[in-house]
């Protein structure tokens, strides 16, 4: 496999596909670099190299017991793109990817970047606050997690059969296979890391990271997306972010990359070609 070592002594495993402009892919929670494959694949063959890591604690990378932030998550991709000496590459964030995306900008900046995209993602901020009271309050995550010590077997079956695709929308026809591969993606994942990185993906606040951003940038976002509402997030990410796009997928759910992958594909390659 290819694996790099960070810093910390932490194994992260990546695929490098293709030929041409650089994109990097950034994975939700709790899945790891082959929930974006349908993309890869695509773009691979249409001449860009495609870049995706498991992120610390998930899929085929180790699982550190501490570190499972975005501080931690957006260093660790700093230093794949330093070991790969990645230049001028377009770099997209799915879900929790897009805060790893937009942690890394705020951190580490653009010089080996060229353009954004956030693709129902989690900034600005997830969580309901005074500052941010379009978010969802703070039970929602509780009973994830409470869920999630129960039984974290039950809780990735129950995701992707329900609101994370849209198959409990009224006329939805699950794909079992959809639903498997985000299962097996998320057991492949540490139990302490992905449990850790449910308080990542929901309390971290980009706003100020957003606001440092200085690349065009593309934010796609269904309007039925359960996980993680448009108007707080995809919206709200928008009127930030100077010189960008919001391209809403009207009646779609979080996991575009699957259920809207050919239109998905498209506007990708085609902002990375722009």
């Amino acid at each position: 496999m290819s694996t790099f070592i960070t810093k910390e002594g932490v194994d992260i495993y990546y695929k490098d596909w293709g030929k041409g402009p650089v994109v990097v892919f950034s994975h939700g929670w709790p899945l790891d670099a082959d929930s974006w494959e349908s993309q890869m694949f695509h773009l691979a063959s249409n001449g860009c190299r495609c870049i995706a890591h498991d992120r610390r604690g998930h899929g085929r990378s180790s699982q550190p017991w501490d570190g499972n932030d975005m501080d931690h998550y957006a260093d660790d991709l700093a230093q794949l793109l330093d070991h790969l000496d990645v230049k001028d590459a377009t770099l997209f964030g799915f879900s929790t990817g897009g805060g790893e995306v937009a942690r890394y900008i705020g951190r580490h900046g653009t010089k080996r970047v060229k353009k954004a995209g956030l693709i129902s993602a989690v900034p600005p901020l997830m969580i309901k606050t005074e500052a941010n009271p379009g978010g969802l309050p703070i039970k929602v995550f509780d009973d994830i997690r409470a869920d999630f010590v129960a039984n974290r077997s039950q809780l990735f079956i129950d995701i992707p059969s329900g609101p994370f695709f849209g198959y409990n929308r009224p006329g939805a026809k699950p794909s079992q296979g959809v639903i498997n591969a985000w299962w097996m993606q998320g057991m492949l994942g540490g139990h302490k890391n992905t449990y850790d990185s449910i308080k990542a993906f929901s309390e971290t606040d980009f706003t100020q990271d957003l606001k440092t951003f200085d690349v065009p940038t593309l934010i796609i976002h269904g309007d039925d997306d359960q996980i993680v509402p448009i108007d707080a997030s995809g919206r709200a990410s928008a009127k930030l972010i100077k010189n960008s796009q919001l391209i809403v997928y009207e009646g779609a759910p979080h996991g575009i990359t699957d259920t809207h992958k050919e239109r998905l594909n498209a506007d990708l390659l085609a902002f990375v070609k722009s």
